[in-house]
């Protein structure tokens, strides 16, 4: 237990930690909810940018940009779309990696023979 004085019989707890964990609580719930909405998004093919991910998320686009793992994702992943005309984009999740492109083809050409 923290104590201050105040004046001569006058004491207070400092509950300081508490405020400092309570802090903590919120910015971790507001970190989880950012990443869930990117992943949500990325996995639908929705547009990702920084406000429609800070609406999705209920966060400020100001916060995200000062998230620097955040944003450089954001960046990515909106960098990545632009480069696909017209098409939709392929969830990070649902690509084919260049083995299992590798192996699909070779099955195929065995099948063929």
């Amino acid at each position: 237990m923290h104590l201050t004085v105040v004046g001569p019989l006058l004491a207070r707890r400092d509950n300081s930690h508490l405020i400092v964990a309570a802090a903590r609580r919120r910015a971790t719930a507001t970190r989880r909810r950012a990443v869930a909405a990117l992943r949500r998004m990325d996995a639908t093919g929705t547009a990702i940018t920084f406000g429609t991910v800070a609406r999705e998320a209920g966060v400020s686009r100001s916060w995200l940009y000062n998230q620097p793992d955040l944003r450089t994702e954001i960046e990515r992943l909106r960098a990545r779309r632009q480069s696909i005309p017209a098409a939709r984009p392929v969830p990070d999740r649902q690509r084919a990696s260049d083995a299992s492109l590798l192996r699909r083809l070779e099955a195929a050409t065995e099948r063929n023979r």
